[in-house]
């Protein structure tokens, strides 16, 4: 055994001597030559920035030059309750993860216990009663009907107050 661990190392010091036979280091001199040439000076400066200039837009209040003008008058705005709010203390159900839009409604089923509305969306398809949520605006279903599911959501008036909102579900007709 100890006589092939001698050959091996025999074998390996030959090919390690055939690479580092030769004593030409020119590449190397010529390299060190150039650096050594090269001229020695000064590091220039760190260059100087110029200082920021804030800007502050003064248009903020002004309609967006991308939507088309819509005339609002403020007498005829129709003002929000300060008696009408959300609960903040309710627990948040699935579907007010949604916006309203994204549902339709896809059939009804009714029972001894009530009648449930089918509304698709969400990622599937789910039953709901009057008195549950939905939507992202604390909306909350009125209504069921066979053709539609009412529903009314509380969404801010911006000064201060909330409005009463009415919304629709039809039901989907098969095409």
């Amino acid at each position: 055994m100890r006589g092939w661990v001698n050959a091996g190392m025999l074998l390996v010091l030959l090919a390690l001597s055939g690479c580092g036979s030769s004593d030409d280091f020119s590449d190397i001199d010529a390299f060190l030559k150039q650096v050594n040439e090269a001229p020695k000076g000064t590091i220039e400066p760190i260059p100087r920035f110029q200082t920021y200039q804030a800007f502050t837009y003064q248009a903020t209040d002004m309609r967006s030059p991308f939507q088309p003008p819509i005339r609002v008058e403020q007498a005829k705005r129709e003002k929000g309750s300060r008696d009408v709010h959300p609960d903040p203390n309710r627990v948040k159900q699935f579907l007010e993860g949604f916006g309203i839009g994204d549902f339709e409604m896809v059939g009804i089923l009714a029972n001894a216990t009530g009648r449930y509305a089918l509304l698709k969306g969400g990622g599937g398809v789910h039953r709901v009663k009057v008195g549950d949520y939905i939507g992202q605006n604390d909306g909350k279903i009125v209504a069921i009907s066979d053709t539609e599911v009412d529903v009314v959501e509380l969404v801010p008036d911006g000064e201060g107050g909330w409005l009463e909102r009415p919304r629709t579900i039809l039901l989907k007709e098969p095409s």
